[in-house]
């Protein structure tokens, strides 16, 4: 399994409505973007992008170059990448302290 497919595992089984409002047991990806490219930075470094949604800002990463988009599920309709980068500021915006430190705690258990 590569670090990739880890992680993504231990999101999956994180993912909850501690982590964001907009979770459903049905797509649990849902509202995760900006609290799971910020746990995704602190694992695996890279960077954080952005591209403009009808619904507002989705974020993602870059690690080793290549596009890594953890929540791509939550959306039905293919996602038009911009890859306009941001920052861990920016991607607070869409999450809150206590929503982070829960994936974060969460994470960290999973790959335990």
């Amino acid at each position: 399994m590569t670090k990739n497919e880890q992680m993504l595992a231990a999101l999956q089984q994180s993912w909850s409505i501690e982590t964001s409002s907009k979770w459903t047991k049905d797509n649990p990806a849902a509202g995760q973007c900006g609290v799971t490219a910020l746990v995704v930075s602190d694992w695996l470094g890279g960077e954080i992008l952005k591209t403009q949604l009808p619904d507002g800002w989705h974020y993602y990463n870059r690690i080793e170059g290549i596009r890594c988009d953890f929540t791509a599920s939550q959306f039905s309709a293919k996602i038009p990448y911009s890859d306009t980068p941001s920052s861990r500021e920016e991607a607070f915006t869409d999450t809150n302290e206590r929503q982070y430190e829960c994936l974060k705690e969460k994470v960290a258990a999973a790959h335990n």
